[in-house]
């Protein structure tokens, strides 16, 4: 994909090495003897913080210059100074916190695949966000179902589960007027849309896996990134941005 989109192509090689740095964090810590995550990170930090450097040599070789200085800074830093930055995010999460969420991802998934539920995130439970972590919700897609044909779902940004939605819902306020819900694709994303709310003047991308089944939600989101560009002229501001800023 990633030597097929013209626009997004460097963008997408680096998501790409982003991803495989995941995986192995999440085949490391599934391969860790007699540990099991307890779901609250400040217990589980000296278990798993031995992944970090992996994760920081992967951006400093292969992302943008920002992000490699800040890989560099953050290898020079004290395991206080990188457990303060994980606990921060994990209690009180902000998408612009990058590495935090890149390293955290996977063990949250993991945290989540062993019936752990993650604790020590004060975050309100709610319709829209996620029902094992609470995390905002990093796209929607829609995929068939045997019980009612298709139905929609959000991905968690923070743990990658995914749980029903309502159709005709805004996954931000939960404004349900047709109305009011503003939706745009684009014929060199037939499967990927905005959608967008006028109320809350938010949105995110909705990826339709009955239109192109070999679809990847999280790849394909950040490929059309042409589809942020349209929203964010109009003035909607993204739910959660996806790991590579947008």
């Amino acid at each position: 994909m990633a030597a097929k989109q013209e626009g997004s192509g460097e963008m997408l090689a680096f998501y790409g090495k982003l991803l495989a740095a995941q995986k192995e964090i999440y085949d490391r810590l599934g391969g860790l003897r007699n540990w099991l995550p307890s779901g609250d990170l400040q217990t589980d930090l000296e278990a798993i913080r031995f992944l970090m450097p992996a994760m920081l040599a992967t951006v400093r070789s292969n992302g943008p210059a920002p992000l490699a200085e800040q890989a560099t800074a953050l290898s020079d830093s004290s395991a206080t100074e990188i457990d303060n930055m994980l606990l921060s995010y994990w209690s009180d999460p902000d998408d612009k916190q990058f590495f935090a969420k890149t390293f955290l991802q996977p063990y949250a998934r993991w945290a989540i695949d062993t019936k752990a539920r993650p604790i020590g995130r004060e975050i309100g439970v709610a319709e829209n966000r996620c029902p094992f972590c609470g995390g905002k919700p990093q796209l929607s897609f829609v995929m068939s179902t045997d019980q009612e044909g298709s139905g929609r779902f959000l991905l968690c940004s923070a743990c990658l589960s995914e749980w029903n939605f309502r159709r005709l819902l805004c996954a931000s306020c939960g404004e349900q007027d047709p109305s009011k819900l503003a939706y745009y694709s684009s014929p060199d994303f037939e499967h990927v849309r905005i959608e967008g709310c006028d109320t809350c003047k938010c949105y995110f991308k909705g990826i339709d896996l009955t239109r192109l089944g070999i679809a990847v939600p999280l790849v394909d989101e950040v490929a059309a990134v042409a589809l942020d560009i349209w929203a964010q002229e109009r003035g909607y501001q993204k739910i959660e941005l996806n790991m590579v800023g947008l």
